[in-house]
């Protein structure tokens, strides 16, 4: 049977229909985890001009305050503007931790740059919480 072609489609790995695909493992030509690149392709899919910049978000839950400055510093080193949002009523001992930059969305940015968060996440027992970006 043959599969429509995406944008996003010469990347994935050929699978049977009965097949689960697990989100979590990693493309195998471009080193992204493919519900990193089913976002890419619903964004492209909206966007009007793939290879100009936008603004992109990461979210990062750091156990406290502390920790939360203490990622954001870090992801400041790295060329995101950083900044920590106080715990909401319902998630008391959860301190957001908000990374932003304005670039071009291309697979090598969006792999880099989840591969930080997840391990800043991992070092301050803290919880990558994903990203988003702008059409």
């Amino acid at each position: 049977m043959e599969q429509p072609m995406g944008l996003f489609s010469m990347f994935t790995r050929r699978r049977r229909d009965d097949e689960p695909v697990d989100l979590d493992e990693r493309s195998p030509s471009l080193g992204v985890r493919y519900r990193d690149l089913l976002l890419m392709n619903e964004i492209a899919k909206r966007a009007a001009d793939l290879s100009q910049p936008r603004h992109v978000v990461f979210y990062l839950d750091a156990p406290s305050e502390d920790i939360g400055r203490l990622i954001a510093a870090e992801a400041g080193t790295h060329g995101f503007e950083a900044g920590v949002r106080e715990p909401l009523p319902e998630y008391p001992g959860s301190w957001t931790v908000v990374c932003e930059t304005h670039t071009v969305l291309t697979p090598e940015f969006v792999r880099d740059s989840v591969d930080l968060f997840e391990a800043l996440a991992e070092r301050h027992h803290a919880d990558y919480d994903g990203w988003e970006a702008a059409v």
